[in-house]
């Protein structure tokens, strides 16, 4: 098993590293990866940096792959984050890494998952370093788009666009993952397959999420049904506090699962079963695990994440009556597949400029959002522009 296996629908982009690896005289040293949420650029990223440090061009088998793909390579080092941003204190620290010979591979690689979320002043401090790196040294920096990126960064990078996985593609990634035979249980069958796949449109992450957690398929359905119920402005301000609700409920839950891997990472790189009390070497560690400040920032992560995953999920279904309103559901489908004859119903409601004109207010709530605007404002900002009346149709 290649490093490459566990990739969906990146065929094109595997096909080129594989063309770099093959001439590595000509290999660039500082990278922009490039991948709508959920595509999996920074997966991409780990193995390209596998690859690059296995003699054998990623075989996945060989002590270099098997350390760069569980974290432990002491020559790969993954700068990532769980809160809103990236502090500029780590990315000194990484700087400082790259300026390292390599201990053990054949390359010093730094690889950061989310150089979007930086501040322009942290930004700054890896311009020489990506201009300029050091002879052994390689710099993967990872972006939903180039245009997400500062112009001096994406200047001094080769970049490489990530393709949207294909339904298909990620309907069989998740039955090769959770279906039968998987020893996921209950194993998911090919209809909730299928299902994840088409509300995730093309973000691997998501998909797994709904394959694995149907509740959260459940609760998407009933917002978007109370959102095609809405006569006034105060259902409106209702339908925004009961996203927010459900936000964070569902963001409190993927924090503490994640606090609960950590935890258990952490007593099986310590020889330590579920059961055994921590040693007291080793609390002080185990306690900064989890440090209340962390999880806070990870919580109000996490809340903006579900809460960008609504606002797709809105957007989705005014998508759909676009589609409607094309007559092109054969070709291009339609996302919310179980709200049909909603849809269709809206569909004949609503003008075409009616439309994009939801869709644009989508828009400005997720800018508003990222801009660290108040949740709460802003959803009921954009369920009641969302309200009826119609206007007649042009």
């Amino acid at each position: 098993m290649s490093v490459w296996d566990s990739l969906v629908g990146q065929d094109k982009a595997i096909a080129q590293l594989k063309e770099v690896l093959a001439a590595p005289k000509d290999l660039a040293q500082s990278w922009l990866i490039c991948g709508a949420p959920g595509s999996g650029r920074s997966n991409l990223a780990l193995a390209f940096a596998a690859a690059l440090e296995c003699p054998n061009g990623g075989d996945g088998t060989c002590p270099q792959c098997k350390a760069v793909l569980a974290g432990t390579h002491p020559d790969v080092s993954v700068l990532s984050t769980t809160t809103v941003g990236i502090d500029i204190d780590s990315v000194r620290r990484l700087v400082a890494t790259s300026e390292q010979m390599p201990q053990m591979g054949r390359w010093r690689i730094l690889l950061i998952t989310d150089v979007d979320r930086m501040a322009e002043r942290t930004t700054n401090v890896l311009l020489k370093e990506v201009e300029e790196p050091a002879a052994n040294t390689i710099w993967l920096l990872c972006a939903p788009s180039a245009q997400s990126v500062l112009p001096t960064i994406r200047s001094r990078c080769r970049v490489l666009t990530l393709a949207v996985p294909t339904n298909p593609q990620v309907s069989d990634f998740l039955l090769k993952k959770y279906g039968k035979g998987s020893g996921f249980e209950p194993p998911l069958t090919d209809s909730q397959a299928h299902q994840a796949a088409r509300l995730a449109q093309g973000h691997i992450g998501l998909a797994s999420l709904y394959a694995t957690h149907h509740e959260m398929v459940t609760s998407r359905r009933e917002i978007l049904e109370k959102l095609l119920r809405l006569v006034r402005a105060s259902d409106a301000v209702l339908l925004a506090d009961d996203i927010l609700k459900i936000a964070d409920d569902q963001a409190q839950q993927s924090v503490e699962e994640r606090a609960r891997r950590r935890q258990q990472d952490f007593r099986r790189d310590n020889g330590l079963g579920a059961d055994e009390t921590m040693p007291p070497r080793l609390l002080a560690q185990y306690r900064q695990l989890d440090k209340k400040a962390d999880l806070k920032r990870e919580q109000t992560r996490a809340t903006r994440d579900v809460l960008d995953r609504f606002l797709n999920d809105i957007s989705s279904l005014y998508r759909d009556v676009g589609v409607v309103q094309a007559g092109a559901i054969d070709q291009a489908g339609l996302v919310n597949l179980s709200l049909r004859d909603q849809v269709v119903a809206l569909s004949l409601k609503l003008s075409g400029r009616e439309v994009i004109d939801r869709l644009d207010a989508v828009e400005t709530a997720r800018r508003r959002l990222n801009g660290n605007g108040s949740p709460q404002l802003v959803f009921e900002a954009l369920l009641t522009a969302l309200v009826p009346p119609f206007r007649p149709k042009n």
